[in-house]
């Protein structure tokens, strides 16, 4: 279970059999006092992948710094890149979705989309990390 908010917009693809898949980066921040009393802010960047309805619905309805709470599981894939290094990619595949940001006409927070299976601003946002890596394929 995470909350936070998105680091970008999600970037729709559809698979062979015309399955909806998007894919974004999340960013939940945990903030506590140190032991001088200090208030430390720690932000961790996740990839969330969602599926079917709930990758439709994503792509309708989110976008970057959108607020959401996700339930999911993490799934861990491996490849070898062009030059025969192993790489590995953990992300959250979405299983429910709740977004939390206040609606534009003024109804409540909270409209959630639970997963499909089978046939059917950015304000306070912390930066996204650059590391330069290449894209990680689908």
């Amino acid at each position: 279970m995470l909350i936070g908010n998105l680091g970008k917009d999600p970037d729709m693809q559809f698979l062979e059999g015309n399955i909806a898949v998007a894919k974004f980066s999340l960013a939940t921040t945990e903030t506590y006092k140190d032991r001088s009393g200090k208030l430390i802010s720690q932000t961790e960047w996740h990839t969330v992948v969602l599926w079917r309805g709930l990758a439709e619905l994503a792509q309708k309805y989110l976008h970057k710094g959108s607020l959401v709470y996700i339930e999911g599981r993490l799934k861990t894939r491996s490849w070898e890149d062009k030059e025969g290094n192993k790489k590995f990619a953990t992300e959250v595949v979405g299983d429910n979705l709740i977004m939390l940001d206040k609606r534009s006409d003024g109804s409540q927070p909270g409209h959630g989309y639970e997963g499909m299976e089978g046939p059917e601003g950015d304000a306070g946002m912390p930066p996204h990390p650059d590391d330069g890596s290449e894209r990680l394929p689908f």
